[in-house]
């Protein structure tokens, strides 16, 4: 077994479209992804959501995920906007709190907020109030979140990449072939 922090150098550095931004930022990535997959490891679903910008992105990584030919588990992975199709229209922390109280009750074993997007978008709210959230934020630094720049051409791309290693990782994870 090799440290999920080694684990992702080597990864990393396979891909040479990756290696040229995320390496350096591997420090970041680790421990808050690390912390993320083991909520999973423990039985915790994952509520899955993007603003509307990145919705793309939200329909492509929840076909993703859990694709046929993965060699792993399905894993509880589930869209914000099919538990809730009234999302839109949360719009204050009482919404928010009345949400949080559904999801509590329809997943008992817990579950943790993945939010991609905006820090500013009310979606990032949904994320910002849960401590557990696990948040990829475009133009905002935020804590315990990954900082994305939203002036980069390349964010697209950047988002697919960072998919791929944090499928990766899951999987890795899963058959014991790294420490968290």
């Amino acid at each position: 077994m090799i440290d999920l922090y080694k684990w992702s150098l080597d990864r990393i550095r396979k891909d040479p479209l990756m290696s040229t931004w995320m390496e350096d930022r591997r420090e970041e990535w680790t421990p808050l992804l690390a912390s993320k997959i083991k909520f999973l490891l423990e039985g915790s679903s994952f509520i899955f959501f993007c603003d509307d910008e990145r919705r793309w992105f939200e329909e492509y990584f929840l076909r993703k995920i859990n694709k046929k030919g993965n060699e792993r588990p399905l894993l509880p992975f589930f869209a914000l906007k099919s538990l809730f199709p009234n999302l839109d229209q949360i719009n204050t922390k009482e919404g928010i709190e009345l949400l949080v109280d559904m999801l509590n009750l329809s997943f008992p074993a817990g579950f943790i907020f993945f939010y991609v997007g905006k820090g500013n978008s009310i979606f990032a709210q949904i994320a910002k109030n849960s401590p557990n959230s696990y948040m990829w934020i475009i133009g905002e630094h935020t804590e315990n979140s990954f900082f994305l720049d939203e002036k980069d051409e390349n964010l697209d791309i950047k988002m697919i990449q960072l998919f791929g290693l944090f499928d990766s990782s899951i999987s890795a994870a899963l058959f014991d072939e790294v420490i968290l």
